[in-house]
């Protein structure tokens, strides 16, 4: 598929594509590209392989930038992620996507963007834009749900950890997400081949500015999650504590008991109790009172 930068993205051909008229935006299968990149007369050093993609970056060339992108999926964080390279010089710029993923955003973009002063950089905000621009709703849901967990466990209920967990793994994946964006606009703002007019470089600072308000959000919610962690620690040891105090206290009572009844369990011949009418009565007296005095001693002391 091939576009030109006009007031808004415009359908055209392969060969309106390379008229020069007006900047374009391509979006080719590997196949494609392989078939026609001399076409498009870019200086590339080293060619953008799309079979292997783990990050999000971009090469500067002799005489383009080279770069891929790997997005993860916002409804299914620990999924595959959405992976395509891209090629660019001032002319324009050409996505290379084995999916559909490029496709999609630049529909989006098509239904909702129109410019008054198009140009390539203007594209480029609005396509990396278009990337994050959920995000914001989807970090405040994550908060909402760590709230959640953290009533739960405040109130003694037993904390979802398995869902704590499951929301530090996603946090951790886009902040790493983030921070490749920060480097990807903050290469394009270099411009270190001149593609982009230094008027139009405010685009790129102005994305690289919001990804850094996103990416301190979710250190924010990181260090959330770490606390909760710390809470939910503190109440088990709490529990814990309160458990052992408790099986303390009992053999603490006990102990006085375990005694009386290894002394009387001897049996010698010339014991007088043995032989008293009161002396099975008054063990079991005896100990009651112990029992009673030490319960009443731990509760003065506030160990129970």
């Amino acid at each position: 598929m091939y576009y030109l930068i006009d007031t808004m993205l415009r359908k055209c051909s392969a060969e309106e594509c390379h008229s020069g008229e007006f900047q374009y935006v391509a979006v080719l299968s590997p196949e494609e590209w392989n078939a026609e990149c001399d076409s498009y007369e870019m200086g590339i050093d080293m060619e953008p392989d799309t079979r292997e993609i783990y990050t999000t970056n971009a090469e500067v060339n002799y005489d383009s930038v080279t770069g891929t992108f790997a997005i993860p999926d916002r409804s299914n964080m620990s999924g595959d992620y959405h992976n395509f390279a891209f090629a660019l010089d001032e002319k324009g710029v050409v996505f290379i996507d084995s999916g559909d993923t490029a496709s999609g955003i630049i529909n989006r973009i098509i239904e909702t963007k129109k410019w008054r002063m198009p140009c390539l950089e203007r594209f480029i905000y609005d396509f990396l834009e278009q990337i994050i621009h959920e995000d914001q709703r989807i970090l405040e849901n994550y908060e909402k749900r760590l709230d959640a967990i953290d009533k739960d466990i405040d109130s003694g209920k037993e904390g979802d950890l398995d869902t704590l967990n499951e929301i530090r793994g996603d946090l951790r994946d886009l902040r790493i997400h983030y921070n490749q964006l920060i480097d990807l606009a903050q290469e394009f703002e270099e411009n270190e081949n001149n593609f982009f007019q230094m008027d139009h470089l405010r685009f790129f600072r102005l994305f690289s500015n919001r990804v850094t308000r996103l990416y301190d959000i979710v250190s924010s919610l990181l260090d959330y999650t770490n606390q909760i962690r710390d809470t939910y620690q503190s109440k088990l040891d709490v529990k814990q504590n309160h458990i052992m105090t408790v099986l303390t206290v009992v053999t603490t009572v006990f102990m006085p008991l375990t005694l009386i009844v290894g002394w009387y369990g001897m049996n010698f011949k010339y014991m007088p109790e043995l032989d008293s009418v009161w002396g099975y009565p008054g063990v079991i007296g005896v100990s009651v009172l112990i029992v009673i005095i030490s319960l009443v001693f731990f509760k003065y002391k506030k160990w129970l």
